[in-house]
């Protein structure tokens, strides 16, 4: 059973496979979302470790869930990885809201966010650690 799981929302199903796969390549769990409002019914309900979301969701942006995750209790210290379009500006908030700790640009490579949530986690898995 993973150790950690990591919690992904986009609208774009083709995105939200091929992280999946990475991510659970990685040895983590996966908890996949749709939009922003299922993003946060899920994190509510699974209490992942980490979120990666896009920014621009139907029903609720990336940037709206961030923010309703800082207002949860429980929920306020999850680290979120934001994806943003090339050229999109990321709002003057999402630099303010504590909770966003990286925001990657599409087009992106599922190594280099795997990469990014690694090192927000501090997780290695165990054949990496036992050969260190």
């Amino acid at each position: 059973m993973p150790e950690m799981t990591v919690l992904l929302a986009d609208d774009e199903a083709h995105v939200t496979h091929v992280m999946a796969r990475a991510v659970r390549a990685a040895g983590l769990g996966v908890i996949t979302a749709e939009d922003g409002e299922e993003a946060y019914e899920l994190a509510s309900e699974h209490r992942p470790d980490l979120i990666v979301t896009d920014l621009q969701m139907p029903y609720m942006s990336g940037i709206d869930l961030a923010r309703r995750l800082c207002e949860h209790h429980e929920l306020s210290k999850v680290p979120v990885i934001l994806l943003s379009a090339r050229g999109y500006v990321v709002e003057a908030e999402a630099k303010t809201l504590t909770n966003i700790r990286a925001v990657i640009e599409k087009p992106f490579s599922a190594r280099e966010v795997v990469s990014m949530i690694r090192e927000l986690l501090g997780y290695e898995p165990d054949e990496l650690r036992q050969s260190a």
